[in-house]
């Protein structure tokens, strides 16, 4: 059984890493939830619990077809959820956020409640099954930085079906299907989020996307070759709002025909236009210190069935330094700092010894599976034996042994970037 779940786990590595256009590593799940019993776990949250809490280490939890009427808290960093299947794997809970704000719990107001950062998430549907269209029901919502979700149905009838609050490094989306009510993609800060299709359940939404990049000028929401799709027969639903000083890009992006004539806006009170009360004047009042930079809605090469609207043309060029939509890349959203699509894995900058033990320094934190060995010149081999979720890995060398390092075997296992991606990393083990 170990042996088929970890040839499921190869597959479906593979394939996922072939859509990204790169191979991957061989990487067993390190742990297995199984709803009928037959991996380690039968929740997810007894797997993610069983994880230290100040996990360094990339840890992948496999979750196996099945239905999980559970929610799902992550306190540690560097945690995976991986499904067996996209459509086999399922982890749904009725959650409405009015229920919860009445009766809190321990986890969280959502299905996935993502605490900790390097947090990534794949293969597997997500759903809010509160069922109600209209008020808030989170699918997933989270604080924590560098959060990656590929491959993934995320689906509520609510609002904020997926909210991702982590404004430190932000957070990345890939070929996600995604259903919800107002405002229900919502990240703040950095977010970027390709080859995604997003459906607005409810014809009467203020808005299908919202922003907030207040904290700093530089923050934005770029979405990429994604398809808009929306209820009803006529145009109805709105693109786009924010509360704070906001950034859109869209890039490649089509839009149905139902689809309304609305630019992205601030939200001004009250919502129906109407005469404002001495509360909305107060409201609006204390949300102008976080709109100081104007409207910045930037389109490229976006279309809608039945005729584009003016509001959406082509204007980069409007944008701060004016970028080419080429420059929009993954590494261009993040400023360079992040590059969740990135193909190049840690490499080894040097190697010293002491006191009978070799210390390999990589170029970023890695995280070792397996027990790896230190090939030494003439003939002898250093353990692996500290190191995994650092940059250094240590290696002993046998008492009475000693040689000069020339090769780093993996003796089956691996070693793989810590940093959350789109896919696993492995690390480049050409000694210097």
């Amino acid at each position: 059984m170990k042996f088929v779940l970890a040839f499921i786990l190869v597959l479906l590595s593979v394939r996922l890493a072939l859509a990204q256009g790169k191979p991957s590593p061989d990487v067993r799940p390190d742990l297995t939830v199984a709803a009928d019993g037959s991996g380690e776990f039968k929740t997810i949250q007894q797997a993610i619990d069983s994880v230290p809490h100040d996990n360094r280490q990339r840890t992948i939890i496999l979750i196996k077809d099945g239905v999980y009427h559970e929610k799902v808290r992550v306190d540690p960093d560097f945690i995976t959820l991986h499904g067996q299947s996209r459509q086999g794997t399922r982890v749904e809970f009725p959650q409405g956020n009015d229920a919860f704000t009445n009766q809190p719990d321990k986890i969280g107001r959502a299905v996935v409640n993502i605490n900790g950062s390097d947090f990534v998430l794949e293969n597997l549907t997500v759903e809010n099954t509160d069922g109600v269209i209209g008020p808030h029901a989170f699918a997933i919502y989270g604080h924590g930085d560098k959060t990656v979700i590929v491959d993934c149905n995320v689906w509520s009838q609510g609002a904020d079906t997926l909210a991702l609050w982590g404004d430190r490094s932000g957070s990345y989306q890939a070929r996600l299907d995604i259903r919800g009510s107002v405002d229900f993609v919502c990240p703040r800060g950095w977010c970027y989020m390709t080859d995604c299709t997003l459906h607005q359940v409810n014809p009467k939404a203020d808005a299908t996307i919202w922003h907030d990049g207040a904290r700093d000028r530089d923050m934005k929401l770029v979405l990429r070759n994604c398809r808009f799709d929306g209820a009803g027969d006529m145009p109805s639903w709105i693109l786009a709002r924010h509360h704070h000083d906001a950034q859109f890009y869209l890039l490649d992006c089509n839009f149905s025909k139902t689809l309304s004539n609305r630019p992205p806006l601030r939200v001004i009170y009250p919502l129906n236009h109407g005469e404002p009360s001495e509360a909305d004047k107060k409201r609006n009042h204390d949300l102008d210190s976080s709109n100081i930079w104007g409207e910045r809605a930037y389109f490229y090469n976006c279309h809608r069935e039945g005729g584009d609207y003016a509001w959406h043309r082509d204007n980069l060029s409007s944008a701060t330094n004016s970028p080419a939509a080429a420059q929009i890349t993954v590494a261009w959203t993040f400023k360079g700092k992040w590059d969740p699509e990135r193909r190049d894995g840690p490499t080894i900058k040097k190697v010293t010894e002491q006191n009978g033990r070799f210390e390999v320094v990589f170029s970023e934190s890695v995280t070792v599976k397996g027990k790896p060995q230190l090939i030494l010149k003439p003939a002898a081999v250093a353990d692996y034996v500290f190191g995994s979720g650092m940059d250094t890995l240590g290696f002993a060398v046998p008492s009475g042994r000693e040689g000069v390092p020339v090769e780093l075997d993996l003796q089956g296992g691996a070693i793989v970037a810590s940093e959350a991606d789109a896919s696993l990393r492995a690390a480049n083990l050409s000694l210097p």
